[in-house]
């Protein structure tokens, strides 16, 4: 289901975000960590926007249970 797919997507992109965040806190150069943070939270921003948009817009996923089984 492609509703499915998209959330697994906007998943990785989560983890992109807070993998970006570690990288900003590590490195030792203000200008690049504030850029790094900025990114961070763009991805993270777009990930949450697909997952609004299968919220809203979509079908909402299949869940395993007795009725898919």
């Amino acid at each position: 289901m492609a509703s499915n797919a998209i959330l697994q997507e906007a998943h990785k992109l989560h983890n992109v975000s807070d993998r970006l965040d570690l990288l900003a806190e590590e490195h030792e150069e203000r200008v690049v960590s504030e850029a790094l943070s900025t990114i961070s939270g763009n991805v993270r921003q777009t990930a949450t926007l697909l997952e609004v948009l299968v919220v809203t817009k979509m079908e909402p996923p299949s869940e395993p249970g007795p009725a898919n089984a």
